[in-house]
């Protein structure tokens, strides 16, 4: 019977030990579970020290409110209208005697800018002289058959010879004084006897010379484009737009451009004209009159990129510098608390919704426009922690 008893006692302690057993492994297991759940606040925190912050250059900066833009992006050049932009070619063949320009001078309207020299231009000197002396006979005896003609004592053939000849003459003549003026040989000096191998070419607009295409001695012809002459008074922006944009795209329309090649400044220009055909390539030229364009020294042919200015909205924005792109979306970090040792940040999800001139737009509920955020440095810190 006691042997009974002491085998009932000890099963009943080794079952409460058991029981006693799984209920703490259990409560220990829950206990883990709520920990990753219910993790502290302070736990979630990125915390900086003040000499870390000051070490990596890290910066703070509010919410800013900028504009943001729906626009159309494209491509062109600087440009000048064709009226500033002159070609200089000979009116007759020559050779260069005298040329002392270069690329880059600026010439005014109507200054010399070469001599030609061709003793084919004594040659029509000689003819307008010949012509205009044989005039005087020509018309006299022209004049003498028509009187001649209306006494009954000449042929009407020999009135219709003079008449010809007169005429033929004077035809010449007009045509030789014509020529002469084109090569800027004055008419006045060659009948005092004054002639000329040499011809000046003269500037047809103001502006610099961009294109040299001669040398001393080169024979040219009047199909050869000796020098290029463009007027940057007036300077402008000449852009391809795509088919596909071009109803959304208004006359009046801000434009911002840059030259890529140059810098990274923003220029603006606004739209003036808009073609009414589609190139080969299924686009339609834009030309954009540019606001301050006194200001900047902008070369014809520049390369541009520019965007059209469709719409604009105001939004709370960030430097690009804040955020950081990882798989699951976009994160920055919102200034929690600062003391004097150290600076303590929230990570925020957010979602971009736009971005121009290096500020993107942000949407998310628990951003105030009060609230700070680390701008510069949170790339360590919110990989490191992710």
């Amino acid at each position: 019977m006691k042997y009974l008893l002491n085998k009932i006692i000890l099963t009943s302690a080794l079952l409460i030990l058991v029981a006693c057993s799984e209920q703490e492994s259990k409560s220990e297991e829950n206990g883990v579970i709520n920990q990753d759940q219910e993790k502290p606040d302070s736990e979630q925190l990125i915390t900086v020290t003040r000499a870390q912050f000051e070490h990596e250059k890290m910066e703070l900066a509010g919410i800013a409110m900028k504009p943001f833009f729906t626009t159309v992006q494209t491509t062109g050049i600087i440009d000048v209208p064709p009226k500033n932009r002159a070609v200089v070619s000979a009116t007759m063949g020559g050779y260069v005697k005298n040329t002392t320009l270069l690329v880059g001078d600026k010439v005014k309207e109507g200054q010399a800018l070469l001599t030609l020299e061709n003793p084919e231009f004594v040659s029509m000197q000689q003819n307008y002289l010949e012509v205009r002396q044989q005039l005087n006979y020509l018309k006299s005896e022209f004049e003498r058959q028509k009187t001649l003609l209306e006494e009954n004592i000449t042929s009407k053939k020999r009135f219709l010879k003079a008449e010809s000849d007169y005429k033929t003459a004077l035809a010449t003549y007009h045509g030789l004084r014509k020529q002469l003026t084109l090569l800027k040989i004055s008419p006045s000096k060659v009948e005092s006897g004054k002639l000329t191998t040499v011809v000046t070419i003269f500037a047809p607009i103001a502006g610099s010379i961009t294109k040299i295409n001669i040398v001393k001695g080169m024979y040219v012809s009047p199909a050869t484009e000796m020098l290029e002459i463009i007027d940057n008074d007036h300077i402008h922006v000449e852009l391809s737009v795509f088919e596909k944009d071009i109803m959304k795209v208004k006359v009046g329309q801000k434009i911002l451009f840059k030259l890529p090649e140059v810098s990274d400044k923003i220029y603006e220009a606004v739209i003036y004209l808009i073609g009414t055909s589609i190139d080969e390539q299924r686009k339609i030229q834009i030309h954009g009159h540019l606001d301050d364009n006194e200001k900047s020294n902008f070369l014809t042919g520049m390369f541009v990129d520019a965007t059209i200015i469709l719409d604009s909205t105001e939004g709370m924005a960030l430097p690009e510098t804040a955020f950081i792109e990882k798989d699951d979306g976009f994160y920055i970090l919102k200034l929690i608390n600062e003391t004097e040792k150290e600076y303590s940040f929230q990570k925020i999800k957010v979602k971009p919704t736009g971005a121009f001139n290096k500020y993107v737009k942000i949407e998310a509920p628990s951003i105030k426009s009060s609230d700070t955020f680390l701008i510069k440095g949170a790339f360590h810190l919110i990989v490191n922690d992710l």
